[in-house]
């Protein structure tokens, strides 16, 4: 009996010691942990400067995100289709070089300090004048020259916990960038939880008074990157109304109503069925949520048929972005050298609305010091 209590003592510490296990406690644990929640973090090569990127594995074991520190960008998503095979359903490139060029549509990247458009490239905050960098015409887009998407953001966390895998970056966006005023303290943060959903998590304080809307610019197809357009993609969103714009996509000021509009997807439409009656070449609008803003609502659901897969969009914001990737012609080579061509993908981007410094109507966008900017918007992946 003492002989055979001996033999299981050693093999134990046998155990622990090949497995760098902490201990018997640890090892029942292990041995109990059916979790497939995983988080990894490898080299991304290097910047055109030579500056070290990496890319974070996040998966829940169905569904895995790769995301760089390199504007926090999501470089793919595998998700199942209604078979249960898996594919990659975000456009964007292998080389982290390709994500620096001048033409790189923000693929999958965060945004900032100013999602969407800034008209004449400049506001009036507490009766100062800040002028910004201007890069689409006159005004300004996606937080000016050298947006957020182009700044290597430190890396805070990468981890399990719980019941989600997770990875938190920060970045200090100094006082004058792109002419904004004030030091912004930044954090998002990507999780991947057992429940099949995407959370994306945005923080920021500022020492200064400010403006900031930050969102992600993912492009989307959900029968697959580079499997051809978009167009028959169903789409829903919680909107009856768009902020109306002028030609060069700034907002009027005025809201108008969806109903009897190639704009109403109050109930689930194809992105083409009337994608052809929008005079600037597909959509890139601004919609309006029904709800409050400040309060998780359903913001958007899209329906791919021929895979099955859905996704939903909650958000506490209170407008959304729809883009059905007009700009894309098929110039550009993603991922395993797919040619990406119009309306090859579509995004669905949570925001204030475009131009709200210079609109007092809309949803202030106005940050001061000693408040906390903090949206949230979840992306949850189905098949049906």
């Amino acid at each position: 009996m003492r002989n055979r209590i001996l033999t299981g003592v050693i093999l134990t510490a046998i155990s622990v010691y090949v497995n760098g296990c902490c201990g018997m406690k640890c090892c029942a644990m292990k041995s109990k942990e059916k979790s497939e929640m995983n988080v990894k973090v490898e080299p991304f090569g290097k910047t055109s400067d030579g500056q070290d990127v990496k890319i974070v594995t996040l998966t829940n074991g169905k569904i895995t995100a790769k995301i760089t520190n390199y504007g926090g960008t999501i470089v793919s998503f595998d998700t199942p289709d209604r078979n249960g095979k898996p594919a990659d359903i975000v456009l964007g490139f292998d080389d982290v070089q390709d994500y620096g060029k001048p033409t790189n549509p923000f693929f999958g990247a965060i945004i900032g300090r100013y999602g969407n458009r800034i008209g004449g490239g400049k506001f009036t905050l507490d009766g100062k004048e800040y002028k910004l960098g201007v890069n689409d015409g006159n005004n300004t887009l996606h937080g000016g020259v050298v947006g957020f998407h182009k700044k290597i953001w430190n890396i805070d966390s990468a981890e399990v916990k719980g019941n989600k895998a997770e990875l938190k970056l920060s970045y200090l966006s100094k006082d004058g960038e792109e002419g904004f005023p004030g030091n912004l303290n930044c954090v998002v943060t990507y999780a991947i939880t057992a429940d099949n959903k995407l959370k994306i998590k945005y923080e920021a304080m500022t020492d200064k008074a400010t403006v900031v809307n930050l969102t992600n610019h993912a492009y989307w197809n959900l029968a697959g990157q580079g499997s051809g357009d978009v167009l028959g993609h169903e789409v829903m969103l919680n909107s009856d109304k768009i902020t109306a714009v002028d030609k060069e996509l700034i907002p009027t000021g005025e809201f108008t109503s969806v109903k009897g509009t190639p704009f109403d997807f109050t109930k689930p439409m194809t992105i083409g069925a009337r994608i052809k009656q929008i005079d600037i070449g597909g959509y890139d609008h601004n919609f309006v949520l029904k709800g409050k803003g400040g309060k998780m609502q359903l913001a958007a659901e899209v329906y791919e048929p021929t895979s099955g897969r859905v996704m939903k969009i909650e958000t506490t914001e209170p407008g959304i972005q729809f883009y059905s990737g007009n700009f894309l012609d098929g110039t550009l080579k993603g991922k395993e050298g797919k040619v990406y061509n119009k309306h090859g993908a579509f995004c669905l981007e949570t925001q204030h609305y475009p131009d709200s410094p210079n609109k007092p109507k809309f949803p202030t966008t106005t940050l001061k010091p000693g408040e906390k900017y903090e949206t949230v918007t979840i992306h949850t992946f189905s098949t049906k």
